[in-house]
């Protein structure tokens, strides 16, 4: 079976899910769904593409869309409704969110809760810069990407309506820790003690709360959809809220990511910090930073945690567990934060 292909009864099941639900959001139209087809991209979400006809006024007009579905079960729980919103704000800003269309917040449609998003051109790839393109196009799009979770922290969160969206934090560092150590104790099935002691580390370390703006959540080459030379969407906004932008910076700079975001040699962490700071006009705390490293380190024990239950519990394929290489750069990192030398 070639990549993104279905069976059919699950193509066709899914044709007729969309016609029904277009027959209601369109009603008169005469709406016609074509294309169907089970993409491969995505991690968390199932993501059919389709092209929707449909009359309106005396236009035929027709649009190329993506429906992203909720799993069963999978690394983190989050709220479609809220997603929606986000992107709905981003349309009045510069940052190439896909543009949302249609929510399914219950699940009633489809099955589980679902989006629908315009399809944007291009391709993603996690390992784009150390890929087979030219170096120097791979450094370009390096500060592309760089440039981009800039764009995404300098979003006016008033005027676009963000916060009226999204909770306004007083401390984004400890809101953020103690809502990822809920869902580890709501989660793990079994004690993890390089967890707990590290989320010891990490309270007794907290940076200075900073002014919240736009956090993109998960930033990574492989939520970035590239046409050519050029950046032509940042894609699932489902972890997006407003906190400390360090903690954008924290999770590309995470020694866990090296391979997606560096490249040995010629786009370096401090390569890319100092474009940062060129492009934004902020500085970057370096204590900040490791902390927000560490806390990476610990968002993706978690995540793993919750993916465990899921798969115990039959809601998710995959048996994820904490591996021993997030553990141990865990541990390493939260070591050096307490000022540790060995």
């Amino acid at each position: 079976m070639s990549p993104g292909a279905v069976p059919g009864a699950a193509r066709d099941q899914m044709g007729e899910r969309l016609a029904r639900f277009f027959a209601d959001r369109l009603p008169g139209s005469a709406p016609v769904v074509t294309g169907i087809r089970r993409l491969s991209a995505g991690r968390s979400r199932q993501n059919w593409a389709f092209d929707l006809t449909y009359r309106s006024g005396r236009e035929v007009v027709t649009e190329s869309l993506i429906l992203r579905r909720d799993p069963k079960g999978g690394l983190v729980e989050t709220d479609r409704q809220t997603e929606f919103a986000v992107l709905s704000c981003l349309e009045a800003t510069k940052v190439p969110a896909p543009v949302a269309r249609w929510i399914d917040v219950d699940g009633t449609w489809f099955g589980s809760p679902s989006l629908i998003m315009r399809r944007e051109p291009g391709d993603c790839d996690y390992y784009i810069l150390n890929g087979d393109r030219p170096l120097p196009e791979r450094v370009a799009l390096a500060r592309a990407f760089c440039d981009l979770v800039g764009d995404v922290h300098r979003v006016d969160v008033e005027s676009c309506g963000l916060v009226d969206v999204l909770a306004v934090p007083v401390d984004p560092a400890r809101d953020q820790l103690d809502y990822w150590e809920s869902v580890l104790r709501e989660d793990q099935l079994e004690a993890y003690p390089e967890i707990d002691l590290a989320l010891a580390w990490l309270r007794d370390s907290l940076p200075p709360p900073a002014a919240p703006v736009l956090v993109h959540g998960d930033f990574k080459p492989g939520n970035i959809l590239v046409e050519g030379p050029d950046v032509s969407a940042l894609l699932d906004w489902e972890l997006a809220h407003l906190g400390d932008p360090a903690e954008d910076l924290g999770w590309v700079t995470q020694p866990l990511r090296t391979r997606e975001h560096l490249i040995d040699g010629h786009w370096s962490q401090s390569d890319l910090l100092e474009h940062y700071e060129r492009h934004t006009g902020t500085s970057v705390a370096p204590d900040s930073l490791r902390w927000w490293n560490v806390f990476a380190a610990l968002r993706t024990a978690v995540m793993q945690v919750s993916g465990l239950r899921s798969y115990l519990e039959g809601r998710s394929s995959e048996p994820y567990r904490p591996t021993s290489s997030v553990l141990g750069t865990l541990l390493e990192g939260a070591w050096q934060l307490e000022g540790g030398t060995g």
